[in-house]
């Protein structure tokens, strides 16, 4: 027996009709609603997938730089700069600091050195500031010495310093002893300086170089000011300001002391930690959170000792 489709069609006609009416009904319904509402419905509507944006670089430079090319994480570095540099290419120094971490160290710098001990308080950047004559370029320096985290230093380190930064101006320190000591001169030595200035106790270079850093400061020079005052505290711990700049000065360089230092504890880097807040004790025992922070370093030092 054929089953019977026509029969069915009239009846299907009608079915399909009746979904088209309700639809229309619907559609007239919200309508109404909307204006009786006065909030009209929103209509999500499928649209195909748009091709992704490349994503804005979501580091400032600054973070860049204390992040991950002061840790060594020297891959990771050069990609944010590279993306940071795609958003802001004007930036001269992201620019330099890229070259910095691609450009060969020994090439840039010099094959000849001469040797330097680490002393407390020293740190890429103010070693970069002292013999290089920018702070900025602690990068190069770091990796001219072959080193995978530049935030760290240890006192008693022996580093090399480019001869090349002679010729560019910069302070050399005077070549180490035939046998590589590493004891520093006293107080009342009457031995050059490294400025070549005869009978200048240590003392005197200190209270000298204090008055140059105010000058330089004067003249605009910030770093420069603040290396230099920092090789003098390096000197001499105690060394009191001269002046109301150098008071100044003196305060930057002990939060600058303690924020390197902070770095290193969370890093469970507690020796050049300790280290760093030990300096900041010696020029000033009343620095709070230098206390605080030294006291925390040891408990955990303790408590590693245990495991």
């Amino acid at each position: 027996m054929a089953f019977p489709y026509r029969s069915l069609r009239p009846a299907l006609l009608l079915i399909l009709a009746g979904m088209a009416g309700c639809a229309q009904m619907n559609t007239l319904k919200n309508k109404v609603d909307d204006r009786l509402s006065g909030s009209p419905r929103v209509t999500v509507e499928r649209t195909a997938p748009e091709t992704e944006a490349a994503p804005a670089p979501s580091s400032s430079l600054s973070a860049i730089i204390d992040g991950d090319l002061q840790r060594g994480h020297y891959a990771e570095g050069e990609r944010a700069l590279r993306r940071y540099l795609a958003a802001h290419p004007g930036d001269h120094t992201a620019q330099a600091m890229l070259h910095q971490l691609t450009v060969d160290p020994v090439r840039e710098l010099g094959a000849r050195s001469r040797s330097y001990t680490v002393q407390p308080g020293d740190s890429y950047s103010t070693l970069a500031a002292r013999y290089l004559g920018d702070a900025q370029r602690f990068l190069i320096l770091a990796r001219y010495n072959g080193s995978t985290d530049p935030s760290v230093l240890r006192r008693g380190q022996t580093l090399r310093l480019p001869l090349a930064a002679a010729s560019a101006g910069a302070v050399v320190p005077a070549p180490a002893t035939a046998a590589g000591a590493d004891t520093a001169a006293p107080a009342t030595s009457a031995a050059p300086d490294a400025a070549g200035r005869p009978g200048e106790s240590v003392a005197a270079k200190a209270r000298r170089l204090q008055r140059e850093s105010v000058s330089l400061l004067a003249q605009g020079h910030k770093n420069q000011a603040l290396a230099q005052l920092d090789e003098a505290l390096s000197l001499d711990p105690h060394l009191k300001p001269s002046d109301p700049q150098a008071a100044a000065m003196r305060q930057q360089l002990l939060t600058a002391y303690h924020q390197r230092a902070i770095v290193l504890y969370r890093d469970q880097k507690l020796d050049p930690a300790i280290a760093l807040w030990d300096h900041v004790l010696a020029i000033d025992p009343s620095y709070e959170p230098a206390v605080i922070y030294r006291a925390r370093a040891l408990e955990l030092k303790q408590r590693l000792k245990q495991f």
